[in-house]
Order: C-alpha cells, then sequence, then structure tokens
C-alpha cells in the first residue's frame, strides 16, 4: 500500500509537470506511475478489504502529496491543509484497527 501510494503521489508531480498532458515525458511518466500504483493497489487487495486498501492509499498518497507539493512547488502549508490531512490519515489508522 506504501509502494502504490508513493507511485499516485510521484505520478501526481508528473501529472503537475506535464502542464495538462502537453508535454509528452512528464505525461508519459505520470500515466506509468499510475498504472504501477494501480497494480500495486490490486497486489494489496488479495490480503485485505476492499474498502480499507483503497481508502489507505488515498491517505497516504493524500499526506505524501502535501509534502511534495510544498517542497517542490512552494504550495502554502496552512493550517486547515495540515489539520485536514491529520484527519485523513487518523482515518485510515481506524480503519486499520478494525
Amino acid at each position: 500500500m506504501v509502494l502504490a501510494s508513493a507511485c499516485f503521489a510521484v505520478g501526481g508531480i508528473f501529472m503537475k509537470l506535464s502542464d495538462g498532458v502537453s508535454r509528452p515525458l512528464p505525461s508519459a511518466a505520470f500515466l506509468l506511475l499510475f498504472l504501477l500504483g494501480a497494480v500495486l493497489q490490486s497486489v494489496a487487495l488479495r490480503r485485505a478489504d476492499l474498502g480499507v486498501v483503497y481508502i489507505a492509499v488515498l491517505g497516504l498518497e493524500a499526506a505524501l502529496t502535501l509534502v511534495f507539493s510544498v517542497l517542490l512547488f512552494r504550495e502554502s502549508l496552512s493550517f486547515a491543509r495540515v489539520l485536514a490531512v491529520l484527519l485523513i490519515v487518523a482515518g485510515v489508522l481506524l480503519l486499520r484497527r478494525e
């Protein structure tokens, strides 16, 4: 699940760099990373419930994407954004405990 989340988050970086799918190399990179992320998520689904894996991958992806967006694109890091991601991660942790 962590690798799938990382693929989706890094794919998001290349999605932004693709400039609306107008740049071929970043576009190919994000498509390949999203495909790899989906394959890794599919493998994780063999051992866990759909709802848990899907939400866990999305939650981890959200946290990674927030960090990447601040570090790489100098996007703002507001209290509301941090709180939102913390709530998502808390929800993921609650799902994993079930």
